[in-house]
């Protein structure tokens, strides 16, 4: 339940601004179909994530011992600094004629722009943490979904509403407290 719990938490507040979230934003003008951006998500973040998790657990599997958990709390640290980067959603990065409808260009787009975005390097990193690739997945997924269902539906009134500064800095200080975390269990394993 710990893995679903923080892998949905972490990436939830990580997507927020994200360029993801941005796309979510700009598909949703852009098709006025909700459902079918939503279904696309859900299928792109399945299998990105899945794939990340995987990478995640098969890598840590191979690196056990205190100095790989120092990584993982350090690619979470380096998180941190990184959530506090705003994302903006290049123009050659939107999608461009709607040739394949709502449901194919969200699930492409998605695929392409997540990878190497800050929750997939999240998810592999949780995925190392808490070496199980289907807790984590459903938990980065619940996560992306947390934050980019409301995008899709009520994008633009969020954006104005919510100051996305506050929460990107909220966000970098959870992943520097799990960072700490990570770190802290790996020097004195009876705290974890």
């Amino acid at each position: 339940m710990e893995a679903i719990l923080t892998s949905t938490a972490v990436v939830a507040l990580a997507e927020i601004g994200d360029k993801t979230m941005l796309l979510a934003i700009v598909l949703a003008t852009r098709f006025r179909k909700p459902l079918p951006i939503v279904f696309g998500i859900l299928v792109a973040t399945l299998a990105n994530h899945g794939i990340a998790a995987f990478v995640g657990q098969s890598v840590a599997s191979f690196l056990e011992g205190p100095w790989f958990r120092y990584a993982v709390g350090a690619s979470f640290i380096a998180m941190a600094l990184w959530t506090l980067v705003p994302d903006k959603l290049d123009d050659d990065e939107q999608p461009k004629a709607p040739r394949f409808g709502a449901f194919l260009t969200t699930t492409i787009a998605f695929f392409i722009v997540e990878i190497g975005d800050k929750t997939q390097v999240a998810t592999i990193a949780l995925g190392a943490q808490f070496q199980s690739v289907l807790l984590v997945t459903l938990g980065t997924t619940l996560g992306m979904m947390l934050a980019n269902v409301p995008a899709v539906y009520f994008g633009n009134a969020i954006v104005e509403r919510v100051s996305l500064k506050a929460v990107r800095i909220i966000a970098a200080l959870l992943f520097l407290a799990i960072g700490l975390w990570v770190i802290a269990a790996a020097a004195l394993p009876g705290i974890s």
